[in-house]
């Protein structure tokens, strides 16, 4: 699958999952347009490794919630590079507190960064890509999301929201050469499942059927599927990537 010339924007895309999913498409001769809310040595460092390795890539700092930032990333995009092919919808942000003790504050962030978020972008991308007549759109959900979590209820409900708009979005755009779909994660090795002890690491290993935490870039290969020209006929599809974490949920 060559991705030689074309442009993507990847949210949360210099850490974790979205640094993986950065590195594939940049690997693939991509432009890379990755967006950040924090940390900027992690994203220093991700540009420069990509860059020493002749790949094309540009890191953005900005809030996704914010719909000022979301399309004045865009026009930037289209005013420095002529087109915008893919967009992943992957930022996401935890609050952690059940739903009885959430904040309003709390609960109006979760869905900010996990909803309004990839909304905002989406809608951003959409015009220039129904006018080139091609576009694909993938947003990053999450188990939570069917299985639930007592101390995530905020992020659940954005992540389930999520599969509704992937949907509204792909019937609204499927005629225009835009599919959009829904890629949904179980539990990887990140940075927050590293630093977890060893006893709640074996809890979670013990309830995947595969027996092991997923590898980002198990994830990014199943993004970098969905956003190829032969994946055309693919549009308001759920693809999970949990090493069947949510059989039966």
């Amino acid at each position: 699958m060559n991705g030689h010339d074309q442009v993507a924007i990847v949210t949360g895309g210099t850490r974790g999952i979205g640094a993986a999913i950065t590195r594939l498409l940049a690997a693939d001769g991509m432009h890379v347009v990755a967006v950040f809310a924090k940390d900027d040595e992690a994203a220093r460092r991700l540009a420069e490794e990509l860059a020493d390795d002749g790949a094309s890539i540009s890191v953005h700092r900005g809030d996704v919630g914010d719909r000022g930032f979301c399309f004045g990333l865009v026009r930037e995009v289209l005013s420095l590079h002529g087109r915008v092919d893919h967009l992943v919808n992957n930022a996401g942000f935890l609050v952690e507190n059940k739903a009885r003790d959430m904040t309003p504050q709390e609960w109006d962030e979760a869905l900010r960064v996990n909803l309004t978020g990839p909304f905002n972008l989406a809608q951003a991308v959409l015009a220039p890509m129904t006018e080139r007549r091609f576009g694909r759109i993938v947003n990053v959900g999450s188990v939570t999301a069917t299985m639930g979590n007592p101390m995530e209820a905020g992020y659940a409900a954005a992540k389930a929201g999520l599969l509704g708009l992937t949907r509204s979005l792909a019937r609204s755009a499927a005629r225009k050469g835009v599919t959009v779909n829904l890629v949904v994660p179980g539990v990887f090795e990140t940075d927050m499942t590293n630093a977890m002890d060893s006893a709640d690491q074996e809890t979670i290993r013990s309830m995947i059927p595969l027996g092991r935490r997923g590898d980002p870039a198990e994830l990014a290969h199943a993004v970098r599927f969905l956003l190829d020209e032969r994946a055309a006929y693919i549009t308001g599809s759920v693809i999970t990537v949990d090493g069947g974490l949510s059989m039966g949920a």
